[in-house]
């Protein structure tokens, strides 16, 4: 009955689909790229491609951008143990589908997933006949996994996870969640915790298996060009101060920063020009709403990519060396921005956009430290776990139920604090970048306790740790808990699905 109200639904919602397809691909047109796709319908050509590998296809759903990441150091183990595979990825969003182009060879595929109506999830299931189904992170959709179970085609949640509140919605629909996660044929959890929250949902044959976020290693010539291209613009804006970069931002978390950094006392009035803030929204439409907020606070704003410049690339100029005073011609696909803050006489402060997608190691080589996006808006927090690999210590707000466990392990190595709010992870930020003063720290002022002055007060048994150790503690904890992807390679093995 549940089965039958929720197929009705979607095939109402269809005009409301459409409708939010072309008000998406307004802003990013890969969105109005084969629609036909998310109706399960296709062309000669792809039927054909399909058609050609049928009952061999691995197929990989992976929705955004952070599922296609995971999705791709699976990949890369899958191809170590099956060289001949032939890959079906899916998708639902444009920036996911952006990622996934680079993870393609000869032969693959990449469609849209299909809105989850009986009628698509049949057509899709019977158009591929995969061999294996592999749905990265929490993707449940109900009439494709019945589908599936159907035809008899496996299919796995890798890299599971599931958060105490998505456990108790889905128990307000017990049977129907259990029959869902019952058709599972295999479920790969990121923690114990997510392992016995799916077990009560009835998932089958589950086990942990870790993150496989915990595998990815940061690309060392985009780090590189980071650290270069900070160098270029600290010369640029002849400042070379400490920075601390709010790291993919989501909706409204750029409004709580300006308005933290607006809300300072008088004697911390300092910290917008002692700091370097540089922010990366998570999605590329939002690129110039930022840019728009600060811009209309009396902030300049220098972007990665100028509407005349283009991105760093990996077939940059060697740049290992420590950056110089490079002409033009030297390094061509780096913008030379006109100096910014003190070289042009102005206070105002100056904010770094990092507007452009696939190059978050960049970004964290221009770093100091991470204020985690997702994590101050009640989102549940982004990838910690590739901001350690890159070096810098994090900064979490207090909604982490996304990354629960890592972010629990990151505060325990020593990698990351919790702050309450943007306020505090401001403070905390300048505590751990600049040299203590009284405006910033408290503890500073603090004189040990002695017999000349035995009611100062003693110095804190847990002080903050250094920016020195933190980082060398975040490189530490992100290489802990590497092996997640041979981990679950072997088992589908095991099981003869590959």
């Amino acid at each position: 009955m549940l089965l039958s109200a929720y197929n009705l639904l979607l095939w109402l919602a269809r005009p409301l689909l459409r409708r939010k397809l072309r008000r998406r691909g307004a802003l990013e047109p890969l969105y109005l790229h084969a629609t036909h796709q998310r109706f399960a319908n296709y062309t000669a050509q792809e039927l054909a491609q399909a058609g050609a590998h049928a009952g061999q296809w691995v197929w990989i759903h992976a929705v955004s951008l952070g599922e296609t990441r995971a999705a791709a150091i699976l990949l890369q183990a899958l191809r170590q143990a099956c060289p001949d595979m032939r890959l079906l990825l899916t998708h639902g969003t444009a920036t996911g589908w952006q990622e996934g182009q680079k993870l393609l060879h000869a032969g693959d595929m990449q469609v849209w997933l299909p809105w989850d109506e009986r009628r698509n999830a049949q057509r899709f299931v019977r158009t591929f006949r995969p061999r294996l189904g592999l749905i990265m992170e929490t993707e449940i959709w109900p009439q494709l996994l019945l589908a599936c179970q159907q035809h008899n085609t496996p299919v796995a949640l890798a890299n599971a996870r599931m958060s105490a509140k998505t456990l108790r919605q889905s128990l307000r629909f017990k049977r129907l969640a259990a029959k869902i996660y019952g058709s599972l044929s295999a479920t790969y959890a990121q923690s114990e915790a997510d392992a016995q929250r799916l077990r009560t949902l009835q998932a089958r044959a589950v086990q942990v298996t870790g993150n496989l976020k915990f595998d990815a290693t940061p690309d060392p010539t985009l780090l590189q060009q980071g650290r270069h291209l900070r160098g270029l613009w600290q010369q640029a804006d002849a400042s070379p101060r400490p920075v601390a970069m709010l790291a993919s931002s989501r909706d409204g978390e750029e409004q709580l920063l300006l308005a933290a950094l607006q809300a300072l006392p008088a004697s911390q009035q300092h910290l917008l020009h002692s700091l370097q803030w540089l922010i990366v929204p998570r999605h590329p439409q939002r690129f110039e709403a930022v840019a728009a907020l600060f811009t209309a606070a009396g902030w300049q704003v220098r972007r990665r990519i100028e509407a005349n410049t283009s991105p760093l690339h990996a077939d940059q100029p060697n740049l290992s060396k420590a950056p110089e005073a490079p002409s033009a011609s030297a390094t061509p696909n780096i913008p030379h921005p006109a100096p910014l803050g003190s070289d042009n006489n102005t206070s105002a402060p100056v904010l770094w956009l990092g507007n452009s997608m696939g190059e978050m190691p960049l970004y964290y080589g221009m770093a100091d430290i991470v204020l985690m996006g997702g994590s101050f808006a009640p989102l549940g927090g982004q990838n910690l776990i590739e901001a350690c690999a890159c070096g810098c210590p994090v900064l979490l707000g207090p909604h982490t139920f996304n990354f629960a466990q890592a972010s629990e392990q990151a505060i325990a190595a020593g990698a990351a604090l919790r702050c309450t709010d943007m306020a505090q992870a401001v403070v905390q930020a300048a505590d751990l970048l600049l040299p203590p003063t009284p405006s910033i720290s408290q503890t500073s002022t603090s004189q040990p306790a002695s017999a000349e002055n035995p009611e100062s007060p003693k110095p804190p048994t847990n002080p903050t740790p250094t920016l020195p150790t933190m980082q060398q503690a975040a490189h530490s904890f992100s290489q802990m808990h590497r092996g997640a992807a041979q981990r679950l390679v072997a088992d589908l093995q095991q099981r003869g699905w590959l």
